[in-house]
């Protein structure tokens, strides 16, 4: 499962300009970002990688390389911004395509298609509208290969985000279980919805 965060967690101590984030570029992770992958997760606050990975110990080499693979199941998108010395990573977010059982009576082979995501924003470009682009995209990008459904795995104490989705996704199915919330949504309307800017307002 996907862990995802996707509201901020509290307010940075030294936030990007607004403006700054106009500059950032949303594209497809490449093999040779882990070092800035690596560098981004680092740089992120523990209560951060808490609410993404439901730990707080910074990931590993392994986990650095799994998340800028992208195959025939998993996608992933880095938001980037350009500096003296390079791009930098300022947001991640992932998407691993997993069958779902059909619906009762619709046979063994009626699986659905769903994506579980994940998404991090560095802590101080949180709150500047990256996250709803990169979610928006991978969305996007998952129902144009086919994904009928988006499942996401929310910590229970993180009620802000769950408050959100309640809002904007009342239609969404919640199950909680082992202190996580699982978020099931159709994401044909979670796509419609966000291009009309209105799914998941939270960064």
């Amino acid at each position: 499962m996907q862990r995802t965060q996707v509201v901020r967690p509290h307010a940075p101590a030294q936030p990007a300009p607004r403006r700054a984030a106009t500059a950032v570029e949303i594209r497809p992770a490449r093999p040779d970002d882990a070092e800035r992958v690596r560098d981004f997760l680092a740089g992120l606050s523990a209560r951060t990688r808490t609410l993404r990975f439901f730990t707080g110990v910074r990931p590993g080499p392994a986990l650095v390389r799994a998340l800028v693979t992208r195959d025939d199941r998993r996608d992933v998108l880095l938001a980037v911004r350009r500096t003296a010395y390079g791009e930098q990573v300022v947001g991640h977010a992932m998407s691993c395509r997993v069958a779902r059982p059909g619906e009762s009576g619709a046979g063994e082979h009626a699986a659905r298609e769903a994506v579980e995501i994940g998404v991090v924003v560095a802590d101080e470009w949180q709150g500047r509208g990256i996250g709803e682009r990169l979610v928006r995209r991978l969305l996007l990008r998952a129902a144009a290969g086919g994904a009928a459904e988006v499942v996401m795995e929310v910590l229970a104490e993180n009620r802000r985000v769950l408050a959100a989705i309640r809002r904007r996704r009342p239609d969404a199915a919640m199950r909680a279980g082992g202190g996580t919330v699982e978020v099931n949504a159709a994401l044909r309307d979670a796509e419609a919805r966000l291009q009309n800017n209105v799914l998941l307002r939270h960064h």
